[in-house]
């Protein structure tokens, strides 16, 4: 009866980071992001006032006994990465903060769908590709919010709409509260 455990790790941002090691802010209630926290160089040629590059790290593990699954663990966290954030100090301003402030807590809005998503499955021997199969869905699924996001707000300058998303957010979070960041 020997117990095998494997250990997976993915990533899932909007930007990959190019070292693994590299800072992060993980995502907390009570912190909220700084124009400090924006580390990278801003590329002038761009349009945008400002980047959020957050992501979602996954990683599971699987222990076997005789060759059949017997139990699952996931570690799932908000990330944001401030090596890989920037902004125009020029053009920039506390309403463009708060914009790119919900970047991230939609981010982590979509680690507590995964986390909740997560919690539904069932020990089975397919048990992995499931999880690679949420993940993946998972992604499509922010990565396409967070463009809607951006379109409906116009990237900050629809005042309603930005309002509309603070508070639209901040009620899905509540929502999904069993399932927030433990930090």
């Amino acid at each position: 009866m020997a117990i095998k455990s494997y250990f997976l790790f993915f990533l899932l941002c909007t930007f990959q980071p190019s070292v693994v090691e590299e800072p992060v802010i993980v995502w907390n209630a009570n912190y909220k992001l700084t124009w400090q926290d924006f580390k990278a160089r801003p590329n002038r040629a761009s349009s945008a006032v400002a980047i959020t590059a957050s992501g979602i790290t996954f990683g599971f593990s699987i222990d076997e006994v005789d060759k059949k699954v017997v139990r699952f663990a996931t570690e799932i966290e908000t990330h944001f990465y401030p090596e890989k954030s920037w902004y125009k100090p020029k053009d920039a301003n506390t309403h463009i903060l708060g914009h790119e402030q919900l970047h991230f807590d939609i981010t982590e809005l979509y680690a507590r769908k995964f986390r909740a998503r997560v919690s539904a499955l069932e020990v089975s021997q397919h048990i992995a590709k499931d999880l690679r199969t949420l993940h993946h869905t998972i992604t499509k699924e922010l990565a396409a919010f967070q463009k809607r996001y951006d379109t409906e707000t116009d990237f900050s300058r629809h005042i309603a709409q930005q309002d509309y998303w603070q508070q639209f957010i901040a009620e899905e979070l509540k929502t999904y509260d069993a399932f927030a960041s433990k930090n």
